[in-house]
């Protein structure tokens, strides 16, 4: 696969696309934690409100609906196996950081313990192989999203996509690397991994056997065939220059997109109100899970932006709201930093956007999140770190000979800064702060370019266009699925 392959890959299909309803099983890690999982059920449930028949099997369940269900993996015909995973079940449901479900999942196969110890990513997970006599309907798209995380034999990836066309949204980069979700400044995925600098990162290992892990999923994605989507150009181009590359039939991009009908601009004095806060308070905002001790984000950074507003003669008293995580107040000069737990309903989150003068986000690593569309949904403008796919999503204005902010006023959506420079980002943030014309542009453009870009209605439609290409093509043409059963 190259650069022209991904460009031109619509040329390649039939312009013919077939009607009739779809049978779609969506495949991912939760229901009801991250972005991903996020993503995954609100696909399954808008493409069964369209008429199509769409399930979602997820490795840990929360939520109550009868067509979203937890992989069941147990050996039925061995007792051990069949006790632990019964086990595992019981644990997931008590124990709310995961440590003895875990160890229970471990226990139930016959060397997983072994493989954590050697630092070997653990594939030991039966009821992948049940997956497609999960449901009772033939499968026409088999939709995996995330596949870490504790639930999925990467093994059965190559024999899943003989039987039905599969698709796989890629959320993070850990398909492509011997363990990490993200690799930050190391570029050892590309060449076979080995000698990890931080075996810490998610999904941690405990040894380094990641030259190990690279080379077992090559092998697997050498013998798959498989249609490749992710939010932004710029992991796609990462899976361009990795071990997936070969297994890629079609790879194609379809940003993320978030409900407008809950996101959407509002009466900022109202919305504080709501809040408890002053109309006249400058304030910022910022989501994320568990903030100060996200690997992913960068705390570190926004709060000594913070700090330098705050200790600068004549800045600004800020009130920064971190959402994600419950934790005491920090005050730094007139400022104060106020954390907030996670809020469960929507409409609750869509209020401090709406409150918000400022949307801030600081990260080492992010592929596309959905806080940052979100804030523009709700015509708030973002300060942003320029990493991932963030500048595929905020329109950072251009005043100059600048590299990442490329837009001029009557399109930019906010400011993107450098990689770890507190100094960048607390000038962009106080430079908003103190230009209300600018602000007042950011925000139109913002709400503007959300429902061009990013309405969650026209992702749906972009998925569901592409199955349809996808079924007729995957069902006109069995060459390549001859070929790899003698394979």
């Amino acid at each position: 696969m190259n650069e022209t392959d991904i460009a031109h890959s619509t040329s390649l299909r039939s312009p013919v696309v077939p009607a009739g309803p779809l049978n779609i099983f969506h495949v991912n890690t939760s229901d009801s934690k991250g972005g991903a999982d996020k993503v995954a059920r609100n696909l399954c449930l808008s493409m069964r409100e369209r008429g199509h028949s769409s399930w979602l099997a997820v490795g840990f369940k929360a939520k109550a609906d009868s067509d979203v269900f937890a992989l069941s993996q147990g050996n039925e015909h061995w007792g051990w196996s069949r006790f632990w995973w019964a086990m595992q079940s019981i644990l997931q449901a008590l124990d709310s950081n995961g440590r003895g479900s875990r160890l229970a999942s471990k226990l139930a196969e016959p060397g997983a313990l072994l493989d954590w110890w050697r630092g070997i990513e653990n594939f030991r997970f039966p009821g992948t192989w049940r997956l497609l006599s999960s449901v009772s309907r033939p499968i026409d798209i088999l939709h995996c999203h995330n596949l870490h995380g504790g639930y999925f034999d990467l093994r059965a990836l190559s024999w899943l996509s003989q039987q039905v066309a599969t698709v796989i949204t890629l959320h993070d980069a850990w398909l492509l690397s011997g363990h990490c979700a993200h690799s930050l400044d190391c570029e050892r995925w590309r060449s076979g991994c080995g000698q990890c600098p931080d075996l810490a990162l998610y999904p941690a290992v405990r040894h380094d056997a990641t030259a190990y892990n690279w080379q077992r999923k090559r092998e697997i994605y050498q013998k798959s065939r498989l249609y490749i989507a992710a939010p932004c150009h710029w992991l796609i181009k990462k899976v361009q220059d990795s071990i997936l590359a070969p297994a890629v039939v079609e790879a194609k991009v379809i940003p993320n997109g978030v409900d407008l009908d809950i996101f959407h601009p509002g009466d900022r004095n109202k919305a504080r109100a709501s809040l408890g806060l002053s109309p006249s308070t400058k304030m910022l905002f910022f989501v994320a899970n568990g903030i100060r001790d996200n690997v992913w984000k960068d705390y570190r950074t926004l709060r000594e932006a913070i700090h330098r507003i705050a200790t600068t003669a004549g800045g600004p008293s800020l009130l920064c709201v971190a959402l994600g995580e419950d934790a005491p107040a920090e005050h730094i000069g007139r400022s104060e930093i106020r954390f907030v737990p996670y809020q469960k309903a929507p409409e609750a989150v869509a209020s401090y956007y709406q409150a918000a003068d400022l949307y801030v986000h600081a990260a080492r690593a992010d592929t596309f999140p959905n806080t940052v569309l979100e804030a523009l949904g709700c015509g708030t403008p973002v300060v942003a770190v320029a990493v991932g796919g963030i500048p595929e999503q905020v329109k950072g204005l251009n005043d100059g000979n600048d590299q990442v902010n490329t837009y001029e006023l009557d399109e930019a959506t906010g400011l993107l800064v450098p990689p770890n420079d507190p100094e960048a980002f607390a000038l962009c943030i106080e430079r908003l702060l103190k230009d209300e014309t600018l602000r007042k542009h950011l925000e139109h453009n913002a709400a503007a370019d959300a429902r061009k870009r990013f309405d969650f209605e026209r992702q749906v439609e972009e998925y569901l266009k592409w199955y349809s290409e996808i079924r007729l093509n995957h069902n006109s043409n069995h060459s390549w699925r001859e070929g790899l059963a003698t394979s």
